[in-house]
């Protein structure tokens, strides 16, 4: 038998369904609950007679079933809470951010801020649904949080989350590797990292104590060790709690940690398709045009390989340029001992607090041709337009390229 995946969501296919007066038990309508409702988001407001009405999208219903209740009927106090600080957050826009309640004489809301509540209703949910689409994907025990306080934008329609590169036809990223050390308690004599003529790059509590330009070699599937070797650090992927969110200053999405992180601790890997010099080039054209790309070289021993990141990447795919970045890049190597196609891992610079943004020199030793709507930061060999940055800190060096 044949598939077909179905990018629609649950609650678009039970819509379908009740529009249609159709069961499928596979999407949880039955006969049963083919009349069931359960608020989704609120429309709009308006007061009758002295009493408080609100317009309801039920979940699972076409819009075309929307219904004014009662503010006494609904139990939901959280979308009452989302509905009214919404409300107010477009009525503050036009007063210095300070907010304004409506007058008690006001029976009904205007169209333009009926029409802001619900997109800000449909941008939750759908950043929720993304939110629970990366964590299902993500190969680590750390948490992905989605955040825009900002504006309206949505995930990004054309984005693929990987835990792992992407080969294009004919790379092999997995090669070289046919056996592995012997240590029953790693780092020894002939350990994975002195085996390729280089130290073992951590330290005992597992923090970094190479100096950046050195190849990491980390202990590999063959090697005789257990999980816990203390030179397992990049393959088991990010420790901490991440968050995506919206910049206020028009570096469009960008990613933040929620916890502390030490100096010298892995953050996380960047990932992409894995393509030609070559095919990056030709992509590179196309993407200038359109003022976006991700592409990142593999320039550790040559130049034959690059990372494009702009369809299929990880969280590393929204992290932004800084002239004084706190992230540093190195090459790694693991189950694949080509030098043409290291992996890279980004590791903190210094002390990072919670809550502060996690960036990047584009321009750094194996770094990268890379922009974004975040950052349009493009090498001057590929574009000779300068492009301004944005970064804010205080050695900018004004452009990124």
């Amino acid at each position: 038998a044949w598939y077909v995946p179905c990018l629609a969501s649950f609650e678009t296919l039970q819509e379908l369904c009740r529009k249609e007066n159709l069961t499928c038990k596979a999407i949880g309508i039955t006969n049963r609950s083919l009349k069931s409702y359960e608020v989704e988001y609120l429309c709009d407001y308006k007061v009758e007679e002295g009493k408080a009405y609100y317009l309801v999208k039920w979940k699972g219903w076409p819009e075309s079933s929307n219904t004014w209740e009662p503010r006494k009927h609904l139990n939901c106090p959280l979308l009452i809470q989302n509905f009214l600080r919404d409300k107010n957050e477009y009525l503050s826009r036009g007063r210095g951010g300070k907010a304004m309640k409506l007058r008690n004489h006001v029976k009904t809301l205007k169209p333009a801020i009926a029409d802001y509540v619900v997109k800000k209703a449909k941008q939750r949910i759908a950043l929720q649904r993304w939110k629970e689409e990366l964590n299902r994907k993500k190969n680590h025990k750390a948490m992905i949080l989605v955040e825009n306080t900002v504006d309206l934008e949505g995930p990004p329609l054309d984005f693929y989350y990987i835990n792992e590169y992407k080969p294009a036809p004919g790379i092999n990223v997995l090669n070289g590797i046919t056996t592995g050390c012997e240590c029953a308690d790693c780092p020894a004599e002939k350990c994975c990292p002195k085996e390729a003529g280089f130290i073992l790059a951590y330290n005992k509590r597992k923090k970094l104590k190479i100096q950046p330009g050195l190849p990491i070699y980390e202990c590999n599937s063959y090697c005789r060790c257990g999980p816990d070797c203390p030179n397992r650090i990049v393959q088991k992927g990010t420790p901490y709690s991440l968050c995506i969110f919206r910049t206020n200053n028009g570096r469009g999405w960008g990613v933040k940690t929620l916890q502390k992180i030490k100096t010298n601790s892995f953050v996380m890997e960047y990932v992409g398709e894995v393509i030609t010099s070559e095919e990056a080039e030709r992509r590179g054209q196309f993407y200038d045009n359109q003022g976006n790309t991700y592409l990142f070289d593999l320039d550790y021993d040559s130049d034959e390989f690059t990372v494009d990141a702009a369809r299929y990447g990880n969280v590393s795919h929204f992290v932004n340029h800084s002239c004084d970045p706190n992230l540093q890049v190195f090459n790694v190597f693991i189950d694949n001992l080509d030098l043409r196609l290291p992996r890279i891992a980004l590791f903190s610079t210094r002390t990072i607090k919670a809550g502060e943004e996690l960036t990047f020199d584009y321009q750094m030793k194996g770094s990268i041709d890379l922009t974004s709507d975040s950052a349009e930061g493009l090498s001057p060999s590929k574009r000779s337009i300068r492009t301004v940055c944005k970064c804010g800190a205080m050695c900018c060096r004004g452009y990124l390229n």
